[in-house]
């Protein structure tokens, strides 16, 4: 009698190891195709264009302020800022807080380029995996966060 009963539970226990690995199994495959399929692939690949795209618009804004802020501080060479006009002392206010934005919007941009980038499901953006057609790969990390 014991005899049965111990193949009884040796066959249920290995029919549930069987059946959760086989779950285990299909489950593995399901999110690989959901992460690596082509339609997935495509659309991440435009979505780092797309980031890498925003990075470059801000980083050419920050230039165009700061050049903004440079000319005003070049007219008023020598001349203490307490004795500039009040609406150029209002308008660089102004642009120094815009320019402050811009920068902070870069650098939440470029850290979340950096989080994605190093994420193992996004490796397909690494040199020598390029899509067809691609010739210049993406930056591995935008690192050049604004600090000044």
């Amino acid at each position: 009698m014991w005899k049965w009963i111990l193949v009884a539970f040796a066959v249920i226990v290995g029919g549930f190891l069987v059946s959760n690995g086989c779950w285990f199994a299909g489950q593995t495959v399901q999110v690989a195709k959901e992460q690596f399929g082509p339609r997935e692939l495509l659309r991440k690949y435009e979505l780092f264009k797309d980031m890498h795209s925003a990075l470059d618009r801000g980083n050419a804004n920050i230039k165009v302020y700061e050049s903004r802020i440079t000319a005003m501080e070049n007219d008023y060479e020598g001349t203490v800022r307490k004795d500039w006009d009040r609406i150029d002392k209002q308008t660089m206010s102004t642009w120094q807080s815009e320019v402050a934005g811009v920068k902070a919007n870069f650098n939440q941009m470029a850290s979340e380029y950096n989080a994605a980038m190093a994420k193992f499901n996004y490796a397909f953006c690494n040199v020598g995996t390029l899509p067809e057609g691609a010739t210049e790969p993406l930056p591995r990390e935008y690192v050049i966060y604004v600090t000044e």
